[in-house]
């Protein structure tokens, strides 16, 4: 299987923000395949890795499968906080922003069923029409224009 590299943002999105020194960041998958790999591949020490160039330490997981979610604490990272640090960010409201740049090693199979969905579509099951407007029209064709 072919492996590919691409953004975090590709099959997730995030929040952050400040708990004193420490961010908080949400990342949640777009869905239940890509919480799958995440909880596989995005570890502590990775998010700990990429962050390690703004102070980041000890970085702890938590993971709330029910919202498809991993959510991370990175102590130190916001140098004192908001009251203290001289940072732009002191609040930590770009963290979630700058994870999403992270480079994610996956299989271009596992990629097609972790990426969101565009607006107004579905999956079809097999026989189902895609794009079809008749829906919930009655078989004799009454009622249409």
């Amino acid at each position: 299987m072919a492996s590919i590299t691409i953004r975090l943002g590709e099959i997730a999105h995030a929040r952050s923000g400040d708990k004193g020194a420490a961010a908080t960041l949400g990342v949640f998958a777009y869905t239940p395949d890509g919480y799958a790999f995440l909880r596989g591949y995005l570890t502590a020490e990775r998010v700990e890795e990429f962050f390690k160039p703004m102070g980041c330490e000890k970085v702890k997981r938590y993971e709330v499968p029910n919202l498809n979610t991993l959510n991370f604490v990175l102590p130190e990272v916001l140098a004192g906080g908001g009251s203290r640090s001289l940072r732009i960010d002191a609040q930590g409201k770009a963290v979630g922003q700058v994870a999403l740049e992270m480079g994610i090693e996956i299989e271009e199979e596992v990629l097609a069923a972790c990426v969101k969905m565009p607006a107004g579509s579905r999956r079809y099951e097999e026989g189902e029409q895609a794009g079809s407007l008749h829906h919930n029209t009655p078989a004799d064709g009454a009622g249409q224009a």
